[in-house]
């Protein structure tokens, strides 16, 4: 199943075909330009990460993963005590590491990830409570 988008870059309209191949990677066609004129502009979405979702449990935060990639680290385990910004584990996408923050001061309640792990965007990396 392939979906088709408009995408305006440097004021240039771009008409791109992404295809599903089933491990949850996408391919894209090659790009071609589109006269502006002739395929109106996609409505500009606000592109920022996603943000940690807070959990049912009155003040558990659930630290989700903001995209996909491996676990190159965890820093924390059950039970220890965190401050808001404090690095909870290390992320490795598209050759990056990233920092995973807590989003607040708390307690780790759980740990659902190792070392070497594979996470998709929003899976559940840690608790705080």
């Amino acid at each position: 199943m392939s979906k088709k988008f408009n995408i305006t870059v440097n004021g240039t309209t771009y008409e791109v075909e992404v295809e599903e191949v089933g491990t949850g990677s996408v391919a894209a066609a090659p790009a071609a330009p589109v006269a502006p004129k002739a395929a109106p502009a996609a409505p500009r979405a606000a592109a920022k990460p996603a943000a940690p979702k807070a959990a049912a449990p009155a003040g558990a935060g659930a630290v989700t993963a903001p995209m996909p990639g491996t676990i190159n680290d965890v820093k924390v385990k059950e039970g220890d005590t965190v401050k808001r910004g404090d690095v909870l584990l290390i992320l490795e996408a598209m050759k990056m590491e990233n920092e995973i923050k807590s989003p607040q001061d708390g307690t780790v309640q759980a740990v659902h990830v190792s070392k070497g792990s594979s996470v998709n965007t929003g899976d559940g990396l840690v608790t705080v409570g």
